[in-house]
């Protein structure tokens, strides 16, 4: 069930491929996840399909999006830029500090988030192929590094596992503080095109118009791209790696 060593190093083009799929498909399926849920609601709620409805539905994916940012740039935060983006799995050693208090995964967890909210702008095949397909596939990627990580950190990090779950996080940190010092002016770097998406989808939720989504979603993507092959360093090391 793990991902292969392959897909690890081609991570952010296997993701990206998944969001493609996922608005491709609207050759096949038409009609917008979000206008479904909007017409779902209104026929089991007896309430009328108005701008406002859709302004809340897909208001709620942009909430979802900015949770994916707050998430993965907390996560960022506790690890170096060049290991989050790089190809290897690194496992020299282990930080249960900041995030990694609730949740083992956290960018992985703010990857399926994304996908969740990004989700309602596809069609209703698109969304089942990005939430579905990214969750997956994070799965996979997850698998890969705990083996890696249970390889070379032995039982402690086989107890950090007992204690951290691995997707969902928890409501209360389940292993103590540590001495890691985050560094968020570089996280945010990292993950400004995580913000930049929830910001667009923010204000197409407000004005229900695309070319306001791409107007500030383009930088973002762009930015990305741009920051997918960071500078390597000789001594890198961190305690997991991230997605893109």
């Amino acid at each position: 069930m793990q991902a292969t060593l392959w897909e690890f190093r081609h991570r952010w083009w296997l993701i990206l491929f998944i969001f493609m799929a996922a608005f491709l498909a609207y050759s096949l399926d038409p009609v917008n996840c979000g206008e479904a849920i909007v017409h779902w609601l209104a026929r089991h709620l007896g309430t009328g399909s108005n701008r406002n409805a859709y302004r809340l539905v897909f208001l709620a994916g942009a909430i979802l999006l900015f949770l994916a940012a707050f998430f993965r740039t907390w996560g960022t935060s506790y690890l170096r830029a060049e290991v989050m983006r790089d190809s290897l799995v690194h496992s020299e050693r282990l930080v249960a500090d900041g995030p990694y208090r609730y949740v083992r995964n956290p960018l992985y967890f703010g990857n399926i988030l994304m996908s969740v909210g990004i989700g309602v702008l596809a069609s209703r095949i698109g969304f089942l192929i990005l939430s579905l397909g990214m969750t997956l596939f994070v799965i996979r990627l997850v698998l890969r590094e705990e083996a890696e990580l249970l390889q070379s950190q032995g039982d402690s990090y086989r107890r950090y596992c007992s204690a951290v779950p691995r997707l969902l996080p928890s409501l209360w940190p389940r292993v103590l503080r540590g001495e890691s010092v985050p560094h968020w002016g570089q996280a945010f770097r990292a993950e400004l095109m995580c913000w930049l998406l929830a910001l667009a989808s923010a204000a197409f939720a407000l004005t229900l118009n695309l070319k306001v989504y791409w107007a500030i979603a383009a930088p973002g993507i762009a930015s990305s791209w741009l920051m997918k092959r960071p500078p390597r360093t000789k001594n890198a090391s961190a305690a997991t790696s991230a997605p893109p």
